[in-house]
Order: structure tokens, then sequence, then C-alpha cells
């Protein structure tokens, strides 16, 4: 391989840093650089999947005790995305390399613009849950979240959108190898209406389920590389937690933009290296 253990841990390691933060898992970030550093997209795709595994793994523990995680929420648009997951890793060696470009740059712009067009706080602090546990609502997708000095509630709305979006999010995953992350946060914060906190958290935490589901795939066509791989693990754990810890600090107006200009670099350097 082109790139040496120590430059995969340290861009893993950023990658993951910035994914997390944002929500959008890394990979979109890490697989588009290794492929500019001439790694074949084959061998970048799964250790793009490979990242996303490590970088959930590591932020889930304080993520889930900030109660940001919404485990029925996260599961609900995962069953739809792993499956499209698998069914994207199976056709991933039959499709066009600029057909991919094209739809991960334009789906990564509409992420974007969806969030830098929206202002201000949509989800405000209410005095009546302030002695809420927070958290998710059992049975419902819906719960809250602590926000500085206040209690924020929240409830999913467009379920049914949101599951099919979760789902071409799915597909891209497993084409690619770039987790999904990049259109899963926006469908839950835009489209379905979550506080971004809670969909960047609930999105890092169950990409590490769907890189499951394309890895199993990956590996059964012999494209896992140990020693790469390993390297690449190591820096998506060191990442993912220094990402989960500056998840908590960011005010969401500000979390929603880094994300949007994140998605914006993804598409500019999708675009640039097929092109």
């Amino acid at each position: 391989m082109s790139v040496s253990p120590p430059a995969l841990v340290l861009l893993a390691g950023l990658a993951a840093l910035l994914g997390t933060n944002g929500g959008i898992g890394g990979a979109a970030l890490l697989v588009p650089a290794l492929v500019g550093l001439g790694i074949d997209p084959a061998a970048a795709a799964p250790l793009g999947l490979v990242a996303v595994g490590g970088a959930s793994l590591a932020a889930a523990s304080r993520q889930l005790r900030a109660g940001l995680v919404h485990h029925r929420l996260g599961l609900t648009i995962e069953l739809p995305a792993s499956a499209a997951t698998v069914v994207g890793a199976l056709l991933s060696v039959s499709v066009s390399e600029k057909l991919l470009a094209a739809v991960l740059a334009g789906a990564a712009v509409v992420g974007a613009i969806s969030g830098l067009a929206r202002s201000g706080v949509r989800n405000e602090p209410s005095p009546t849950f302030s002695a809420e546990t927070h958290g998710e609502w059992p049975g419902t997708l819906g719960g809250s979240y602590q926000l500085a000095d206040g209690s924020v509630p929240y409830a999913a709305k467009r379920v049914g959108p949101g599951l099919v979006a979760a789902a071409g999010a799915g597909l891209v995953a497993g084409l690619s190898g770039v987790g999904g992350g990049f259109l899963k946060t926006p469908t839950l914060s835009e489209l379905m209406s979550v506080p971004v906190r809670v969909a960047a958290a609930t999105t890092s935490f169950t990409l590490g389920i769907t890189a499951a589901a394309g890895l199993a795939v990956f590996v059964a066509q012999g494209r896992v590389e140990p020693e790469p791989s390993a390297a690449v693990l190591l820096g998506a754990l060191l990442g993912g937690t220094v990402g989960a810890v500056a998840q908590g600090i960011l005010p969401p107006p500000v979390a929603r933009r880094l994300t949007s200009v994140l998605l914006l670099s993804v598409a500019a350097v999708v675009v640039v290296q097929t092109w």
C-alpha cells in the first residue's frame, strides 16, 4: 500500500475527529483522501468502513452518558440502511466511478445547503421538562437533551420519508465505503426535525452497525487487509474519542454549520478527484 501505517493512523484520526463531531462518520473524508494519495478505490472503501466502526465505538460511551443517543430512532433508520448497505456492497464492483462520484457529491451538497439555509436554534429549552431525565422517551421517537441550563424536548417527524432517505444512505455506504453518515445526519436533523446534537450522536452510534454490515461483505470478497486496517482502526479510536468530547461542547448552530462545511468539502474533493 502506498500510504505508510503512521500516515494512516494520522489520517484516520483526523477524519474520525471531524466526522464524529459533525455526525458524518469520518469515512466520507478519509476515503477521498486515500484515493487522492493513490490507493485504489476498491481498497480504500473497506478502510473507510473500518474507520467508521472504530470512531463509532470510541464515541459511544460518552454520547450515551450525555443522553444524546436515541436507540429506538437509531435502530428504526438503521434497519433499511443496513439492508441497503449489503446490497450496495454487492453491487460496488459494477458501478461506474463517475456515476458514484456524482451521487456522492450531489447528496453532500443537498445536505450542506439544507443545514446552512436554517439559522438559529429550532428546538428551544422548555421549563416543563427541567426535571426530566435526559435521553429518549421509552416507546417513542422523542426525548430530551441538556442544552446549557435547560432541557430540550424533541420528537421525530416525517418518519416515512426519513426511512426512504436512510435506505438511500445505506446504499451509498455499501457502494463507496463512506459509511453513509453524511446523509443520515442531515436526514435526521433537517428532514425529521431531530436536534443536530442528537442527530449527530445517534448517527455516529448506529454507523457502527452499517460499517459491520458492509465489512462482512468486503471480508467475504477478500478486500480487507489486516495491517492497514489495524492502523486505520487505531487512528479512528483516538479521533472518535476526541470528537465525542468536542461534540458535547459546540453550540447547535455551530455544530450544524461545521457539518455543512464538511459536507461541501466532501463534495468538492470527490468532484476534483473524479473529473
